[in-house]
């Protein structure tokens, strides 16, 4: 495993330009092409800003602008949705890649959740445009953002590794993800903070979502985001430590169980 990680690192020049590949390749034949990189999460801000500013005004002075305080959990959702649903079908889409040119099989999910996280750092700027739209301080806090960047990008990797090899062996995975996901999502503080389960009527399935939401790495991303853009303030280091450590398990777990499978990829693909 360790031998293979090293391996993994020694390809990087093939994952640079699989990665630039794959960049060209998704807007090709479009009039805007790459720039849709930054239309996309612009157009995607703009129907938010309309359906919760006029037509589903939330009242909660905690997440006011509403719009831009989804759009900051709502950017990095979509670099980890999108990599993990790719990831599902990135070996079987890739097999004559792998049953003809040796190259370590890994490189596959990893060019997936490098492309889209260019994707979502080139939809950053408008990010950026609507915090000083509505007048949202830029403090010193926002040096955090990085830092939980990295610590996303583990976390994806892990997962994305872990899906793409039982992907191969267990199809279902594919057809079942996409509704994992949509729990997934509404089980992490993206259009609520992390504090929401405190204001709800205490009752058993409060109680059970509370757990979920507290044991769900993505939680305590989504917050860092919430906290180092949108509040200001400095995210909770027990929180990044704690998703951090996750991080490292979920890569780790992640790359053993691939590592264990990848002799029998080009059999099943």
């Amino acid at each position: 495993m360790w031998q293979n990680l090293h391996n993994l690192y020694k390809y990087r020049v093939l994952i640079r330009s699989l990665v630039s590949r794959e960049l060209k390749a998704r807007y090709r034949g479009s009039m805007l092409g790459f720039f849709w990189s930054f239309f996309n999460p612009l157009l995607l801000l703009i129907v938010y800003t309309i359906v919760f500013n006029y037509i589903l005004p939330n009242r909660t002075l905690e997440t006011q602008p509403y719009a831009l305080f989804l759009f900051c959990g709502l950017l990095p959702w979509t670099w980890f949705s999108s990599s993990l649903l790719e990831a599902s079908n990135v070996i079987a889409s890739g097999g004559n890649l792998i049953k003809k040119i040796i190259f370590p099989s890994e490189v596959l999910p990893v060019v997936s959740v490098l492309a889209n996280m260019i994707h979502f750092l080139l939809g950053t700027p408008i990010l950026v445009l609507f915090m000083i739209i509505y007048k949202v301080p830029f403090t010193p806090y926002l040096v955090f953002f990085p830092v939980i960047i990295i610590i996303q990008l583990i976390l994806t990797l892990g997962f994305s590794l872990l899906i793409s090899s039982l992907s191969v062996h267990f199809r279902d995975l594919r057809d079942i993800l996409s509704n994992l996901l949509t729990l997934w999502f509404f089980s992490s503080p993206i259009i609520y903070p992390l504090t929401f389960t405190t204001q709800q009527e205490e009752n058993f399935i409060s109680e059970v979502f509370r757990r979920v939401l507290y044991i769900n790495p993505l939680s305590y991303v989504m917050d860092g985001y919430h906290q180092a853009i949108f509040y200001g303030n400095m995210p909770d280091w027990r929180h990044l430590l704690t998703v951090f450590g996750g991080s490292l398990l979920s890569f780790f777990v992640g790359y053993f169980v691939f590592d264990r499978l990848r002799d029998t990829f080009a059999e099943e693909v």
